[in-house]
């Protein structure tokens, strides 16, 4: 990876990160540049000078190959008695380094509150006590439902009717994949299924039938006696494993760091054929997809609505019945493309997955620098039919957007409710360098949630470029550069649904 795109593209979630005062980080197992992550002195300088990380590094478990102290790292897991408690030993690490990683380390576990109670002895027993609280529950259920993102909604087919005759399809109705897995898995105490949530809010006089899809002939007799037909399809990936590719058909199988075959419950390699069988016997049909990341959608014109809540967590029913009947209108955006087809930005395997070299190891080269997600299908106009774009999200109202004015780096303009129902609407801002700076055609520089807006209500929304916003990095510098000359300005409901245009001059 190149030096600019390192830090115009990859590294501004940790300078967030940073900024937000995280305490700790984690090096990875991989090489970059032919240097291993927790002994790379260049990425690690980067995120202590440049980045101006104040906390500690540790490795992954295992990760650390050599004596690194010196080039950044403050602790080494699991245990700690390896590369770097040996290079202590026969002193190759010098004390200067050492004061430095103790005073790191123990002042962020000072200053986020570890030694705040007075601990002689730890217990065992209290990994196993239930610290789950109501609040905690009512938030799981609100981030989840906000979370939900509406594709598509046609002929306002959502909200769902109470009372209604649902058939609800899908082996990941009555066991959804609520969570992820590998080293961030937090299995919950309990998990409210899709099934449970919606026979709760279905309200009196409904009839809820379920079918898992495994027999499809079965899944569209249901659906053809049903007023909607709702259709729950998932796919998974994990730590050491990833899907073979972003189809849902065979989406929950993945090959895991052991080899073995990790399958969801009922006809997961069937789902897309499930999907557009029920869409022919019902015209009212709705998918919810529970999906790790990317995937396609050939049934997107075949269906009614889409929603994507990705991994919903232990309230996912609850959370996906309040949106599907209304109690929440979505508001949340996607924060990634939905390509129409697999490879749409046509890497090589020398970018993925890379090309074994005379050294033994497998080399993947960035070579589509800043040109990644929508700002290669920008830089490509490649338009969009069963694929959604970046920053996409319908609501079940109506938004206007008027008045933009450019003063400087403050940006200021108009979102206006112009629906039937309350809603909130999440403007995006973007910007367009100058030719001469060689950046993508444009990039998302800010957003910003509104409050909820009364139908005939509008708000003013206000943000703010700073310096950074305008620049570039200089590779020759080694530092961030103001670029000179006129910057095109467009806010909208997503990077390609653009509803006001303006330009600034730096």
């Amino acid at each position: 990876i190149d030096e600019r795109t390192l830090f115009e593209v990859y590294y501004p979630p940790f300078e967030g990160a940073v900024e937000a005062g995280i305490g700790s980080m984690m090096c990875s197992y991989n090489r970059l540049s032919g240097i291993y992550s927790c002994e790379n002195p260049v990425t690690l300088g980067h995120l202590k000078n440049e980045l101006g990380f104040k906390g500690f590094v540790m490795s992954d478990w295992g990760a650390t190959h050599s004596p690194s102290m010196h080039q950044g790292l403050d602790m080494e897991m699991p245990v700690g008695m390896a590369t770097n408690a040996l290079s202590l030993a026969i002193r190759k690490v010098n004390e200067t380094d050492v004061n430095g990683a103790v005073h790191r380390i123990l002042h962020m576990m000072y200053d986020k509150g570890t030694f705040d109670e007075n601990i002689t002895q730890w217990d065992s027993k209290k990994f196993f006590i239930n610290v789950s609280t109501p609040e905690h529950i009512d938030l799981a259920r609100k981030f989840s439902a906000e979370g939900t993102v509406m594709l598509k909604n046609k002929d306002a087919v959502l909200p769902l009717k109470k009372g209604a005759k649902l058939a609800i399809i899908g082996f990941a109705t009555n066991d959804s994949l609520s969570y992820g897995h590998g080293s961030g898995e937090v299995p919950p105490s309990y998990f409210v299924s899709p099934l449970v949530g919606i026979r709760a809010q279905a309200g009196e006089g409904a009839q809820v039938t379920y079918n898992s899809g495994e027999n499809i002939d079965e899944a569209v007799a249901l659906a053809k006696d049903a007023d909607y037909a709702i259709i729950f399809v998932g796919a998974s990936a994990s730590e050491g494993a990833d899907r073979k590719n972003l189809s849902l058909d065979g989406g929950c199988r993945m090959y895991s760091m052991d080899k073995k075959l990790v399958q969801c419950e009922g006809n997961d390699d069937q789902q897309n054929l499930l999907v557009q069988s029920v869409a022919a016997a019902n015209k009212r049909t709705v998918v919810v997809a529970s999906v790790p990341g990317a995937f396609l959608l050939p049934w997107a014109h075949e269906v009614s609505s889409i929603l994507v809540n990705f991994m919903p967590g232990q309230q996912a029913g609850n959370a996906i019945a309040d949106v599907l009947f209304g109690k929440v209108n979505p508001s949340a955006k996607m924060p990634i493309t939905l390509p129409n087809k697999e490879n749409e930005i046509n890497f090589d395997q020398g970018q993925y997955p890379g090309i074994r070299g005379g050294d033994n190891l497998v080399h993947a080269t960035y070579s589509e620098q800043l040109l990644v997600g929508y700002r290669y299908y920008d830089a490509h106009n490649i338009e969009f039919d069963t694929g959604f774009p970046f920053g996409h999200g319908l609501s079940y109202t109506e938004f206007a957007y008027s008045g933009l004015k450019v003063d400087g780096g403050a940006v200021e303009f108009t979102v206006s409710n112009t629906g039937s129902v309350p809603g909130r609407e999440i403007p995006q801002l973007y910007l367009s360098f100058p030719a001469s700076a060689g950046e993508p055609p444009k990039q998302l520089k800010g957003f910003q949630k509104t409050k909820t807006l009364q139908p005939g209500e509008s708000v003013k929304v206000q943000m703010a470029l700073r310096a950074r916003d305008t620049s570039i990095w200089d590779t020759a510098q080694h530092k961030w550069a103001s670029v000179p000359g006129t910057f095109g300005l467009s806010v909208g409901a997503s990077s390609r649904d653009i509803r006001l245009t303006g330009s600034m001059q730096v």
